[in-house]
């Protein structure tokens, strides 16, 4: 029941975050913490040549996220693998998008792990991540789970903080969008393409 109920809640702030973020066709696509699914078939309806894969450190939700993806599985579009954000079950250069929903502020190491997620990036490739509570957001939920952030294991970030997680990570054309409103933010960040090899004579 849970995992459902955040299918259903997590919905319209993905949409949102999601509309700030190219994905195309031929796209492969990774989301960290894919919980119960909803976010990853999202996704399977837009890559429609290319492939979404799933991963979530809960079993539980792996499983969920399978069912409700049990369509697109069938058809290649979708995969799901029980993994870590800390250590993606993924060769370097993979994925052309990644993205990350309500689940940033749960990683084990912020700075570490948004490096990881580097690795997996193509070069060119974006990371987006989206939530629905920020630090310093001026809603009454915002403030409340500030108050509680250290007491459960969140870590939440304001906007430049947010900004500062991504930069030191190394990305590039970084951009913060809050949505003030509702208290939702989306941060983005691209990895650098490789620059080309000196073939100059020395």
């Amino acid at each position: 029941m849970l995992l459902w109920n955040m299918n259903a809640r997590h919905s319209q702030v993905t949409d949102w975050g999601l509309g700030h973020v190219r994905i195309e066709a031929h796209y492969t696509i990774l989301d960290v913490g894919c919980g119960g699914g909803r976010t990853l078939s999202k996704l399977a309806e837009v890559v429609t040549q290319g492939k979404a894969y799933g991963i979530d450190y809960s079993e539980e939700s792996v499983a969920a996220s399978k069912r409700t993806n049990a369509r697109w599985i069938d058809m290649g579009r979708v995969e799901v693998r029980h993994g870590f954000v800390s250590q993606l079950p993924f060769q370097a250069g993979t994925f052309d998008v990644v993205t990350a929903v309500e689940t940033h502020f749960w990683w084990p190491d912020l700075p570490t792990d948004i490096q990881e997620i580097y690795r997996v990036l193509r070069p060119g490739g974006t990371l987006v991540v989206i939530a629905e509570v920020y630090k310093g957001a001026n809603t009454t939920v915002a403030k409340l789970v500030e108050q509680k952030a250290s007491r459960i294991g969140m870590r939440l970030l304001d906007t430049e903080e947010h900004r500062a997680w991504f930069r030191n990570a190394g990305y590039s054309e970084v951009r913060i969008i809050e949505e003030r409103r509702r208290g939702w933010i989306c941060g983005m960040g691209r990895k650098a393409m490789m620059s080309k090899p000196d073939v100059s004579c020395r």
